[in-house]
């Protein structure tokens, strides 16, 4: 292992151990900025107040801190990606990684203060099995530079790992439900009366008769003697374990198997109307199954009348109290407070993944499920852009969080005099936690959840400022929402900032920035996307200038207008027109078909060179990106679905008479390697070694390539 391989597992190996820091539930905190600190041990009183605070509420910022954002290199987001691809990225960084922390921040304004006055909660939450009410045991990815850049900042992984809160999205909570409901409409469709004709089950069912019969002679024994009847068959002990259930003489049935149970029931409705079967799962969430003794028919109806809801209801409170941290979405949503993110796509399809349900497969039915619980969204990166003097006060700089904050919300009196020419006027917000209030603060742990809520919160209302509105006249959320000032801004999210690609919430639609394509260079010419061609499997010593080079040479010098790398093994290919798409791969065919010399020479030979070479339409690409596998390598990725994608382009052309688009084609050279099947599995040294963080990026943003592992929670 090399000396940075060490230092960055040193680091990691450092995160992950127990912190010598005090962690803090309350307002306390080392950086002195008073935050609230919820973990399992406090959740429910923290509930309650935040339950109050959002009721009062004038709009609740969030935040969230994840194990990860890009699963494999080519997943990130790229300027050549298309939004429905862009879309795809998104929801498989949501599928596969966690949310170790999730600040919130309510704002209000107080007319008597005249400020605003925040309530930042720090939430650590894990995705226990103990919450998954029987469900699969839950799995996640880690991105070592993404844990990394959390140690950076003192984040406390054991304090999340340890105390962190579980929860159930709304999805798993009702299918926790439907098992229960299945589970106790199985039971007591009871055990279908046939005549017994093995002889095992005749035996069986006389044993348990005289069994029974035994043990309610006793009881009734008991009953009309008032004295203590002693068992000495050491087999009836083992097996019948006799205690009270609702203050009735009960049999506890150990270490019989569901078909005998069967049987035993049979035996009862049979031969004993005063012994009722039941089966509880009130103690210790497993199931006990007993043969209760009751006094009379009434009393056995009585009884069974009680258990009639007692199980479900008790089973019901067990789901209940996994929701755990739900709780505090269904808040969120029920209030419809207007909700502040910043740059909070990925945000909102972590919170849909997590809390709700599985994630739709396109973006426009993401967008409306996500707009009928959260009606009211705006995300402070967007805002920041929206204004030409927000943007020349950013100095068309970084709109990283830290770096608005830092120039728009500072408290040092000299900058305050800088900051104050700047914005027409500058709201006060004061900070509000438990009994513990202040005005003045030092600055708080960047990329802590809590804080970076509040960062956000606070960067929204000076900007609301700057663009006229005035809080003093806000009473309400919606009404802030529909402000001739802000209405525009609603709902309308980045869903690539990269390249300005904005979806909005309510309609569906999805539009360009152009101002911030203008604003950042656009790398590559603009993207025609029926004349792109992913290629993966060739030599790995070509480069996409080499490649640009060998198809240039073969069908003219303006054919390509460029080459992009998706990774380190395959590039996107933009041609200057749609036909020499068709042309390429009937040239490829050829050239692949023929052995001799002439071949070598061809300018193809350097391409095509190793009879791996393959290439696909666009089409194909975004199926791949839809996979839930991720290979590290494209190449690796492509051919481990392979003859899935090649079955398919076949299906795709026989049924449009043979004729395929070049979008959806794929063609794949003759000699085929042997496929690798992708796990999702990576490990560290070879990720490393694949994509690995440059020292240049800011640190403020959370890098895009790490160290990717998969953590299982394991019942």
């Amino acid at each position: 292992m090399s000396k940075r391989h060490s230092v960055r597992a040193l680091a990691l190996a450092r995160a992950l151990t127990p912190s010598s820091h005090h962690f803090c539930t309350a307002a306390e905190s080392s950086s002195q900025f008073p935050l609230k600190h919820v973990t399992r041990s406090n959740f429910e009183a923290s509930l309650e107040d935040l339950r109050r605070h959002v009721k009062a509420a004038d709009f609740v910022s969030i935040d969230l801190e994840m194990t990860g954002l890009t699963s494999a290199p080519w997943r990130d987001s790229f300027e050549f990606d298309r939004c429905d691809v862009k879309y795809l990225k998104v929801k498989d960084s949501a599928e596969k990684f966690a949310v170790l922390q999730f600040g919130v921040c309510p704002f209000r304004w107080d007319s008597e203060k005249q400020s605003l006055v925040a309530n930042p909660y720090n939430f650590y939450i894990f995705p226990s099995q103990e919450a998954a009410a029987g469900s699969r045991s839950s799995g996640f990815m880690c991105q070592t530079s993404s844990l990394e850049f959390l140690a950076r900042y003192q984040f406390d992984f054991n304090a999340c790992v340890k105390e962190g809160i579980s929860y159930l999205s709304r999805e798993q909570e009702d299918e926790a439900v439907r098992r229960l409901e299945l589970e106790v409409d199985k039971r007591s469709s009871g055990f279908k009366e046939e005549p017994l004709v093995k002889v095992a089950d005749v035996l069986f069912t006389q044993r348990m008769q005289n069994k029974f019969k035994v043990w309610r002679e006793m009881l009734l024994q008991i009953k009309h003697r008032d004295s203590t009847v002693n068992c000495s068959d050491k087999e009836w002990n083992q097996q019948f374990e006799t205690f009270f259930y609702k203050m009735r003489p009960s049999l506890v049935l150990n270490g019989f198997t569901f078909y005998q149970l069967r049987l035993i029931q049979l035996v009862l409705r049979q031969h004993f109307d005063d012994l009722a079967y039941v089966c509880d799962n009130t103690a210790n969430s497993s199931l006990q199954h007993l043969v209760v003794y009751t006094e009379s028919q009434d009393d056995k109806d009585l009884l069974l009348e009680e258990l009639k809801d007692d199980p479900l209801s008790e089973s019901k409170k067990k789901i209940k109290s996994g929701v755990g941290f739900r709780h505090v979405i269904d808040l969120l949503s029920s209030e419809q407070k207007l909700i502040v993110g910043h740059n909070c796509f990925l945000d909102f399809a972590h919170i849909y993944d997590k809390f709700v349900g599985p994630l739709p497969s396109t973006a426009e039915e993401f967008v409306s499920r996500v707009h009928s619980c959260f009606p009211y969204v705006i995300d402070t990166k967007r805002l920041l852009t929206a204004d030409g003097y927000l943007q020349y006060l950013m100095k068309k700089s970084s709109t990283t969080l830290s770096k608005a904050y830092a120039i728009f919300c500072l408290q040092d009196a000299a900058e305050l005099k800088i900051f104050s020419s700047s914005i027409k006027t500058r709201v006060k917000v004061e900070v509000q936690v438990d009994e513990m209030s202040s005005s003045s603060w030092n600055s708080g742990a960047k990329h802590e959840a809590g804080y970076d809520a509040f960062m956000t919160g606070c960067i929204f209302a000076q900007a609301c400022s700057h663009l006229g509105f005035d809080f003093k006249t806000c009473s309400s959320s919606t009404r802030m929402a529909h402000s001739k000032y802000l209405e525009k801004h609603v709902n309308l999210l980045y869903l690539s900032w990269k390249s300005g690609d904005i979806i909005n919430l309510c309609t569906q639609e999805k539009t360009t920035e152009f101002s911030i394509s203008r604003k950042h260079k656009r790398k590559y010419p603009a993207i025609v996307f029926p004349n792109i061609l992913v290629i993966w499997g060739f030599p790995q010593t070509l480069k996409a200038n080499d490649i640009k080079q060998s198809l240039c040479k073969t069908l003219g010098a303006s054919s390509v207008t460029s080459v992009y790398d998706l990774d380190d093994s395959a590039v996107f290919v933009q041609f200057s027109k749609a036909e020499l798409v068709s042309e390429f791969i009937n040239m490829k065919e050829k050239f692949e078909k023929k052995n001799d010399m002439v071949s070598v020479l061809h300018p193809l030979s350097t391409l095509l060179d190793g009879g791996k070479t393959s290439v696909a339409g666009y089409e194909v690409y975004k199926e791949i990106c839809s996979q839930p596998m991720s290979n590290i390598r494209f190449a690796d990725q492509a051919e481990a679905l392979r003859f899935k994608w090649t079955a398919k382009s076949i299906e795709s052309t026989s049924n449009s008479g043979g004729e395929s688009e070049s979008e959806n084609l794929i063609i794949v050279a003759d000699e085929e390697p042997e496929p690798e099947p992708g796990s999702g599995m990576f490990l560290t040294d070879q990720w490393m070694k694949s994509y690995q963080q440059s020292p240049e990026e800011d640190e403020e943003t959370e890098a895009v390539a790490g160290n990717s592992c998969e953590i299982s929670l394991r019942s």
